[in-house]
């Protein structure tokens, strides 16, 4: 006897929903996306618009989505349709940042100082890395910032490294590629975008040795 078909991912199990009218489907997509405070998985999408389960359903919805994006741009909108965090999520054009942030202003909470965000790209570069790793690079002690990231839900622990004491891993979350407008970790920019070129490597002088530290590195702070 054949097992019975497992349900796509991010959809849910026995529900039923009518297929709706194909000239509604980008109103009603439009609707879902509105009202929805994160983003919707594609295969959640589908399901909830009636389209057919599979690649062919996932095409008719691109097709949809880009038929809002073309209208939105046509009549001038403030806002378009993104793949964020593996969902589509409609979200602000980029100009108009400044009249959001004299509106709502910035939240603290979501503040990141500099040492937090020069921790959080090493981690989202060299995931899954250790503490120590990170302190290696950074040079100083990374524990106040890691529980600062962790308590945002910006980093998670994602295991445990296969070496002496088994140190724990850190990676990213889907609320960092939520919160910095990712689709996926493949849209982080290159890493050799950000790194000097050898002809200016050649051309700065060599760093003076630095004096052999006389405690333990000092604490950083988020």
């Amino acid at each position: 006897m054949d097992a019975p078909a497992q349900p796509a991912p991010d959809t849910q199990p026995g529900l039923v929903v009518p297929p709706v009218r194909d000239e509604d489907l980008p109103a009603a997509a439009e609707a879902l996306l509105l009202t929805s405070d994160r983003p919707v998985p594609p295969p959640r999408l589908t399901q909830a618009l009636g389209l057919p389960d599979g690649a062919t359903g996932l095409g008719a919805l691109r097709g949809v989505i880009e038929s809002l994006n073309a209208l939105y741009e046509r009549t001038e909108r403030a806002f378009r349709i993104e793949l964020v965090a593996g969902g589509y999520r409609a979200v602000a054009l980029a100009r108009f940042a400044p009249v959001l942030a004299s509106l709502h202003g910035q939240r603290e909470s979501h503040a990141l100082s500099r040492a937090a965000v020069e921790t959080l790209a090493i981690v989202a570069y060299r995931q899954p890395v250790t503490r120590a790793e990170l302190e290696a690079i950074r040079g100083v002690s990374c524990g106040e910032v890691l529980r600062s990231l962790l308590d945002k839900r910006l980093i998670d622990i994602t295991g445990r490294a296969e070496e002496l004491g088994r140190p724990m891993l850190y990676g990213t979350t889907k609320r960092f590629l939520e919160s910095f407008g990712l689709a996926s970790l493949k849209d982080l920019p290159s890493a050799q975008d950000f790194a000097p070129t050898v002809e200016t490597k050649a051309a700065r002088p060599a760093p003076a040795p630095a004096p052999a530290p006389a405690h333990a590195p000092a604490e950083d702070h988020a």
